[in-house]
């Protein structure tokens, strides 16, 4: 990983190969990890071109639960600086991305309800 690399937390669609190959161009490594305090729920996707990509017309969103036993289940993927900018070009404006502390102790951004 070089320094420009940065790490990114998903729990929904940006695991899914196709949503990657047309948001980086390419299939992203990553390893399973944890949301802690973080619970979802399913919300509906009115961008009928991020519904194109997905596949999908409700995704998932995180928000802090308050509760330190939630947790929410994802991937945190291994992408650049500029890979970090066309994610938040894929997100809805439904979603904002904080940076966070996942279960394995690494820092990552995750997109999280506004």
């Amino acid at each position: 990983m070089t320094a420009a690399d940065v790490w990114l937390f998903s729990y929904g669609t940006l695991q899914q190969e196709d949503v990657q190959f047309a948001t980086f161009g390419r299939l992203l490594e990553g390893r399973a990890d944890v949301l802690p305090g973080y619970a979802t729920l399913l919300f509906e996707i009115r961008d009928a071109e991020v519904v194109k990509t997905s596949g999908k017309t409700h995704h998932l969103i995180a928000r802090p639960s308050g509760r330190a036993e939630d947790e929410v289940p994802g991937v945190v993927l291994r992408i650049t600086a500029p890979e970090l900018a066309a994610a938040d070009t894929y997100e809805v404006s439904d979603y904002k991305r904080v940076a966070v502390r996942l279960k394995s102790g690494l820092e990552a951004f995750v997109y999280v309800a506004t």
